[in-house]
């Protein structure tokens, strides 16, 4: 597990669906001016060098936010797309594209006076990036532990208003069953709190039988149902069947607004990121 780096992987298009969705998540908790909690299990680095390092090497955000990248502005845009593109400027402080932002950052660009970041991350040098950008900031906690364990003293958070985001690499088989878990865990502490579960798109029977799971998980548990979205980009692996076919979002207790932007925003975003022709997209709700 702990050779995973999110920063080969930075800026793709599972990173532009993830995201997209989690400023749609924040956007609407700052509807109201009672504070959040935003839980990151698995928090990353926070933001990485697209420029150089590990992202310039693999260049996966070429056929990730680099496609969109040329879209910002377009007043004809979707509305979720627009808001995660200007925040990913924002973060970049000029027009180039020369950082992409990790869900940390993004938390912190939307995060208010009253709100509250509580990041968890277990690789060592990824850990100190992150605290030494975030570390210091008020009302953000940042720890080198175990995020699924870490739920049990996060939530609920004292407002009652929160999400969580639930992020493994799933390198390990492991993270299949502890995601689960987690969403339970989540959903027993606090059952009317947004949860956010990132999913490969793989040739594997844990991934593919893993959102019919937390269907099931929620159905009764989450007070405002569940939401799950997933874009594929491609429909072939590599000759050992791996390769990341596309990869969608779980979430539990959804404004009930999100539905019907993801179905409008949707297919641009498999027009634009798809690979072949098997490029498309789901959005399911219940």
């Amino acid at each position: 597990m702990l050779a995973y780096r999110h920063a080969f992987h930075a800026g793709n298009h599972a990173d532009v669906l993830k995201h997209i969705v989690l400023v749609a998540l924040l956007r609407h908790l700052n509807h109201k001016e009672k504070g959040w909690r935003c839980v990151d299990t698995h928090a990353g680095a926070g933001g990485y060098s697209l420029k150089s390092g590990y992202a310039h090497q693999g260049r996966e955000h070429a056929s990730g936010i680099g496609r969109l990248w040329p879209l910002r502005g377009d007043p004809s845009l979707p509305p979720l797309l627009a808001d995660y593109l200007a925040l990913v400027e924002q973060f970049n402080g000029s027009p180039t594209l020369g950082q992409y932002p990790g869900s940390p950052a993004l938390a912190r660009l939307l995060q208010r006076e009253q709100d509250q970041l509580r990041l968890y991350e277990l690789h060592p040098t990824d850990h100190k990036i992150l605290a030494s950008y975030l570390g210091s900031v008020p009302g953000a906690e940042v720890k080198m532990a175990d995020g699924y364990a870490s739920l049990k003293a996060v939530l609920p958070p004292p407002t009652r208003r929160g999400l969580t985001l639930i992020d493994p690499p799933y390198e390990l088989k492991t993270d299949y069953a502890k995601t689960l878990a987690a969403l339970r865990e989540a959903l027993t502490r606090f059952a009317d709190g947004i949860v956010l579960i990132w999913i490969p798109q793989l040739a594997l029977l844990e991934a593919a039988q893993l959102p019919q799971r937390l269907k099931a998980s929620a159905q009764g548990h989450a007070k405002k149902g569940w939401l799950h979205a997933r874009l594929t980009v491609q429909g072939t692996t590599d000759a050992r069947g791996y390769g990341l076919l596309g990869s969608s979002v779980f979430v539990a207790n959804p404004p009930h607004t999100l539905a019907a932007a993801l179905r409008k925003l949707m297919p641009l975003l498999a027009a634009e990121l798809g690979q072949d022709s098997a490029a498309g997209w789901v959005v399911e709700e219940g």
